[in-house]
């Protein structure tokens, strides 16, 4: 049974009349006439609610570390979803956005905040009409602006589209974009969003799947909520037949997931996946059957991040997929440190190095010391991207390196990216 996607379909769904029909904004209700936001914290934590937009953090816990009396306090929502292979929350803010508006109402009455902004992502033309229109409507309705549902709490919501930059979707580039400068993230300690978030106050930081829970989490329970997986919604794409979000239980398998879409596209073999997007390290066939949440694949050096499953058949050159997403991570540096800013030039300039037929076993090295020294130094999470796919490459598909390097492949015709930097280690 579907919970988050279960009316996204209904073509009215995405009006108020059709929202409230189905029990839209009830649980609004029922937290403003019977409980305290204490208690509405309480049930989030008690849910084992984590946050879906890559960190997996609980989300109760999240909202404890805001300071209870703070004068100002703000909620931003993260609906940038820049995050290759992803788009689970685009299709909720196109087919439900009031149910992200009362997600919103509800974060905002739990955590003492007065005005919440949704960072949109700008591409995101459709879903930015849509939630507009709700927003208004919910304005009209009473269920935003003052004195929400004959109380005294009030909220403002302003929908804030965003400049298409990847890095925005790091909590405090977004920010810092927020406040109309250049999206660069901010030092952690001191600038914790929980702590000095938006304008250097408190600041609630949630994604759209997240607050899109609440709602249910509220109404229903959340002993209800754990029995029902708890849901979680991944965005299955690549070679597959039906590429599609697909609502299941936290840990369902990437074998369940790829059944769910249909089954492998022409019948070919699974040959690779990347679990949670190009940020996580992808997996062999052999792992199809681990269960996809954050414990069980942080074991194998990967991450549910954004529960992005892309799925490559037989045929995927995993030379090029993994040049191509480091290419990735390349361009959409913010250039604010030198191993992200240095060190995806690189990589990039030994990969199409190796794919152009001019690869040295030497190069292999070069590959793994930059992986290494990538990891655990970079300003935050975008160039720590780079080195799960280049460790999978050089431990699961190696061969297929040493191929290219050994001539046995055809060099791949292909156009020079932009070479921006040093040269390469070695080259």
């Amino acid at each position: 049974m579907t919970v988050l996607l279960r009316h996204v379909h209904e073509p009215d769904q995405k009006d108020l009349d059709g929202y409230v029909r189905r029990g839209g904004y009830e649980a609004l209700r029922r937290a403003l006439r019977e409980l305290s936001p204490e208690q509405v914290v309480e049930l989030v934590d008690r849910s084992q609610l984590r946050g879906r937009g890559g960190a997996g953090f609980p989300t109760g816990r999240k909202w404890s570390f805001v300071p209870k009396h703070a004068p100002v306090k703000y909620l931003v929502v993260n609906a940038d979803e820049g995050e290759p292979g992803t788009f689970k929350d685009r299709t909720l803010i196109e087919g439900d956005p009031h149910l992200l508006v009362e997600g919103i109402a509800l974060a905002a009455y739990a955590n003492g905040v007065r005005t919440a902004y949704v960072y949109l992502r700008r591409e995101f033309y459709e879903g930015r009409r849509r939630l507009e229109r709700a927003v208004a409507q919910a304005y009209e309705a009473g269920f935003l602006g003052e004195g929400i549902l004959g109380t005294d709490f009030s909220l403002d919501v302003v929908v804030h589209p965003g400049a298409g930059a990847y890095i925005a979707g790091e909590e405090t580039a977004l920010l810092e974009s927020l406040e109309g400068k250049r999206a660069m993230p901010r030092l952690k300690p001191p600038y914790f969003p929980a702590v000095m978030g938006l304008y250097n106050q408190p600041t609630v930081l949630n994604n759209v799947e997240t607050l899109c829970c609440v709602p249910w989490i509220v109404r229903e329970g959340p002993e209800w909520w754990i029995a029902q997986g708890p849901p979680q919604l991944y965005s299955v794409s690549g070679h597959v037949n039906r590429p599609q979000v697909v609502e299941a239980p936290l840990g369902t398998t990437a074998r369940e997931l790829i059944e769910r879409a249909g089954g492998m596209r022409g019948g070919r073999k699974v040959k690779a996946f990347y679990p949670g997007g190009t940020s996580s390290r992808p997996l062999t066939a052999q792992h199809l059957d681990v269960p996809l949440r954050h414990e069980d694949l942080a074991k194998l050096g990967s991450m549910l991040g954004s529960s992005a499953v892309i799925v490559m058949d037989e045929t995927t050159d995993m030379v090029r997929v993994i040049a191509r997403v480091c290419e990735f991570y390349r361009d959409e540096s913010c250039g604010k440190c030198t191993p992200c800013r240095e060190g995806t030039v690189w990589v990039t300039q030994i990969l199409e190095r190796i794919l152009h037929g001019r690869g040295r076993p030497e190069d292999l090295h070069l590959l793994d010391s930059l992986a290494r020294n990538m990891t655990g130094t970079c300003f935050c999470p975008l160039g720590e991207s780079v080195p799960p796919s280049l460790r999978a490459g050089l431990e699961d598909f190696r061969d297929e390196f040493e191929a290219y390097i050994r001539g046995a492949r055809e060099p791949v015709e292909m156009p020079v990216r932009l070479r921006l930097g040093a040269p390469a280690p070695g080259g």
